[in-house]
C-alpha cells in the first residue's frame, strides 16, 4: 500500500539522521585520535544540518513542525481552497480547453483503440486498465451527485431541445411500415375497438332508443336497428383483423404512411410537433423519468468499472468482442467513430468545461484538511521522504568537502 510504503520511507530517513547524530556525537569522543575522525565528525555534522532541514521543508507542507504555529507551515491544509481552485485552472486551461482536446484528438484513433480493448479486454495494459477502472469508480462515487447529474440531465435535455424529433418520428414509421411491424399495432387497436364495443353495447343501444322515434320504438324497430348497428361493426372489426386486404385496414395504413410522409417533408406538421417535443420535456413526469434514467446509467456504470470481467462475459462480450473486431477492420467505421469522438469531446470541452472544473474543485473544497493532507502524502509521501534522505546524504558529503579543503588550506 502507498501509505506504507511511505512510513516506512519516513522510519529509513528518521534512522538515518539519528545515526548521522550518532555518528557525530562518536566522531567528537575520538577527535585527535586519528584524521580520519575528522572528516567523519565533518560529514556526520553537515549531514545533520541537512537531513534536519529536509525534515522541516517535507513535514510544513503537510503539518506544523513539532506542533508549532511557525509562519508558513502545513502549506497543504492551510491553502486548501486556493489549491482546488489552481487545480480547476490548471485542469481547464491545460486539459479542458477546444484547442488541447482537438489537438490531442486529432493524431489518436479512438476506435482503433476501443476496438482493442473490445477484443481482448484482458492483454496488454490489464492492469492499468483495472486501475483506472477502479480511479474512475472512485470518482463517480466521491463526486456531488445531485451536481454531477444536474450537468448530465442537463445537457441531454439541451440536446433534446435543439433536436428536431418530426423526421426521426417519421423515418422510424416509414422503416416500420415498409418492414410490416405496424401491423400487430393496427391489430391490437382493432380489437382493442371490439371490446370498448362490447363494454357499451348497453350504451349504444340506449343512444339509438333515445335518438329513435315514437313509431320506432311502438313498433320495436329500434331494437332491431340497435342490434343490426351493433352486430354490423363486430362484423367489421372481425373482417378487418381477419382479411389482409380489407378496405378499412387499408385506409388505416394509408393514414400511417402519410403521416410518416408529413413528418418528414410537411412544414406545417413538424412545426406541430416541435411544441408537443418542448411541453413533454417541460413536464413534471419526463424529469422524473430523466432522474431514474441517471440513477440507473450511473449504477449500471460503477457495476462496469467495479466488475469489468462480469459484464464482458456473455453473449454481450461476444457481441462488443465482434465490435470491436469491425472497429480495427473498416476504415469507414474508424472515420466515423473517431470523428463523432472528436466532435463530441471537443463539444463537452466548450459547453461543461467550465461546469466540470467547478465540480472538481467544489469536492475538493468540501474534503476536510485532514483529508486532503492524508491523500497527498499518501501518494508522494515515499518520494519526499527521499528528499530527506538524499539531503542527509548531499549534507554530509559538502561537509567533507568543505573540511577538506579548510584541511589543505
Amino acid at each position: 500500500m502507498p501509505v506504507d510504503r511511505a512510513r516506512r520511507m519516513r522510519v529509513f530517513a528518521t534512522s538515518l539522521l539519528v545515526a548521522m547524530a550518532a555518528l557525530f556525537l562518536l566522531s567528537r569522543h575520538f577527535t585527535g585520535t586519528h584524521p580520519a575522525w575528522g572528516f567523519a565528525g565533518a560529514f556526520a555534522e553537515a549531514a545533520m544540518v541537512g537531513g534536519l532541514a529536509d525534515w522541516f521543508a517535507v513535514t510544513a507542507l503537510f503539518r506544523h513542525p513539532l506542533g508549532l504555529p511557525i509562519p508558513h507551515t502545513a502549506i497543504i491544509p492551510e491553502n486548501k481552497d486556493r489549491i482546488a481552485d489552481t487545480m480547476a485552472v490548471f485542469l481547464q486551461d491545460n486539459f479542458l480547453t477546444p484547442q488541447v482536446v482537438a489537438r490531442r484528438l486529432s493524431g489518436m484513433n479512438a476506435a482503433a483503440a476501443a476496438g482493442a480493448f473490445l477484443t481482448d479486454p484482458r492483454g496488454g495494459e490489464g492492469r492499468l486498465r483495472e486501475g483506472a477502472a477502479g480511479l474512475l469508480a472512485d470518482v463517480l462515487e466521491s463526486l456531488d451527485q445531485e451536481e454531477l447529474g444536474g450537468i448530465a440531465k442537463s445537457a441531454l435535455r439541451g440536446q433534446l431541445e435543439k433536436w428536431d424529433i418530426s423526421p426521426l418520428l417519421g423515418n422510424l414509421l416509414a422503416a416500420a411500415i415498409a418492414d410490416k411491424r405496424h401491423m400487430p399495432v393496427i391489430e391490437a387497436l382493432i380489437r382493442r375497438a371490439a371490446l370498448t364495443l362490447e363494454a357499451n353495447e348497453e350504451l349504444i343501444r340506449a343512444m339509438i332508443h333515445d335518438r329513435a322515434n315514437a313509431v320506432l320504438r311502438w313498433t320495436g324497430l329500434d331494437e332491431r336497428l340497435a342490434n343490426g348497428i351493433i352486430d354490423g361493426l363486430y362484423k367489421l372489426l372481425a373482417e378487418t383483423v381477419v382479411v389482409p386486404g380489407h378496405p378499412l385496414r387499408r385506409k388505416i395504413e394509408e393514414g400511417l404512411e402519410q403521416l410518416a410522409h408529413d413528418l418528414v417533408h410537411d412544414p406545417e406538421m413538424r412545426a406541430r410537433v416541435e411544441p408537443m417535443k418542448l411541453e413533454i420535456l417541460a413536464n413534471p413526469a419526463f424529469a422524473q423519468w430523466l432522474d431514474a434514467v441517471w440513477e440507473r446509467g450511473r449504477a449500471k456504470l460503477l457495476v462496469m468499472v467495479r466488475e469489468p470481467e462480469g459484464v464482458l462475459a456473455g453473449q454481450l462480450g461476444a457481441s462488443l468482442a465482434e465490435l470491436g473486431r469491425a472497429l480495427q477492420t473498416d476504415p469507414r467505421l474508424q472515420l466515423l467513430v473517431n470523428r463523432f469522438a472528436r466532435r463530441t469531446l471537443v463539444g463537452v470541452s466548450s459547453r461543461y468545461g467550465a461546469q466540470i472544473v467547478r465540480l472538481v474543485s467544489e469536492t475538493v473544497r468540501r474534503w476536510d484538511a485532514r483529508t486532503v493532507t492524508d491523500r497527498i502524502e499518501g501518494a508522494v509521501g515515499r518520494d519526499l521522504q527521499f528528499i530527506r534522505i538524499n539531503g542527509t546524504l548531499v549534507g554530509g558529503l559538502v561537509g567533507v568537502c568543505i573540511h577538506a579543503i579548510d584541511v589543505l588550506l
